[in-house]
């Protein structure tokens, strides 16, 4: 008799605490992803440009950041908690000879948005790019005993904080002018043990190409980058152990992406390139899922 069926499952709390650490900072941790844009080669996309990256202290936002400022943008960060996260890239913005702003702001409160594209336009002198990209997930055993605090923070971070942050925008863009969001494949396919994120990233590729439509005469853009497992801060903290263990083995090449390989993308629809892309969900997965 197999006794292990008569014990009782976990709860969520005992196979993921809940998360007074979090958001997790980039620096404190012992692998850390790889975001210096060694390998990138810019072209002076963005030059003039004024960008706010959500989320920008680390991981994903922090990677765009420095190509933004390679490609010639004067960047300004969002950041929750982290300030010697957002240090660090503004030391690599700055390098770069554009001018760099830190602004610690929680995306769940309106006021709070309008506060930061105000002080991004005040203090850099315009605006033309908002990247949606502050996250929040957690991973759970047992989806019916996912604390309500914790889907009410999900849902006001991963979409509810992109409207906000949109509606604050708005106002500032101008023809030509980008806002960029971060989707992810898990909005597509799914998630098991993190199903109220999924439902976000669903939520938020509708978002997108809804926004898309409403902007269209106006001629300013919106787009959503859709990553796979990408290394970053908030993946250590959040994951559950047995999917850790094998983060990244269900795409195509093998093995999780490195923010530094997903920010061309951001590039790509902030700039001229992507004259012609609107309401786009471009995945950036190595090739997820792998299929049978």
């Amino acid at each position: 008799m197999n006794t292990e069926q008569n014990e009782p499952r976990p709860t969520n709390s005992e196979i993921n605490p809940k998360p007074t650490a979090y958001p997790t900072s980039e620096e404190g941790m012992q692998e850390q992803p790889d975001w210096d844009m060694s390998s990138y080669q810019p072209a002076g996309k963005l030059k003039g440009k004024v960008a706010l990256i959500t989320g920008g202290d680390s991981g994903i936002g922090r990677a765009v950041a420095l190509a933004y400022a390679m490609e010639g943008a004067d960047v300004a960060v969002i950041y929750q908690t982290n300030a010697e996260d957002a240090a660090v890239v503004g030391r690599a913005v700055q390098a770069q000879g554009r001018k760099f702003l830190a602004i610690q702001c929680d995306v769940r409160s309106a006021d709070a948005c309008r506060e930061a594209v105000r002080q991004t336009y005040a203090e850099l002198g315009g605006f033309n790019i908002l990247v949606n990209n502050a996250a929040y997930q957690m991973g759970y055993e047992n989806f019916e005993t996912i604390p309500e605090e914790n889907i009410h923070r999900t849902f006001d971070t991963n979409i509810k904080g992109y409207i906000f942050m949109a509606q604050a925008a708005i106002p500032f863009l101008k023809e030509g002018d980008s806002i960029i969001n971060t989707g992810s494949i898990a909005g597509i396919v799914g998630n098991p043990h993190q199903i109220d994120y999924a439902a976000t990233k669903g939520a938020i590729h509708t978002f997108t190409k809804s926004l898309a439509a409403y902007l269209g005469e106006k001629k300013i853009r919106v787009n959503a980058v859709l990553p796979g497992p990408i290394w970053t801060p908030l993946i250590p903290g959040t994951m559950l152990k047995e999917d850790l263990k094998k983060f990244g083995d269900s795409t195509m090449l093998g093995r999780p992406g490195q923010p530094e390989e997903l920010a061309p993308a951001y590039v790509y629809f902030a700039s001229q390139d992507g004259s012609y892309s609107t309401g786009s969900l471009l995945e950036v997965t190595g090739g997820m899922p792998k299929g049978s």
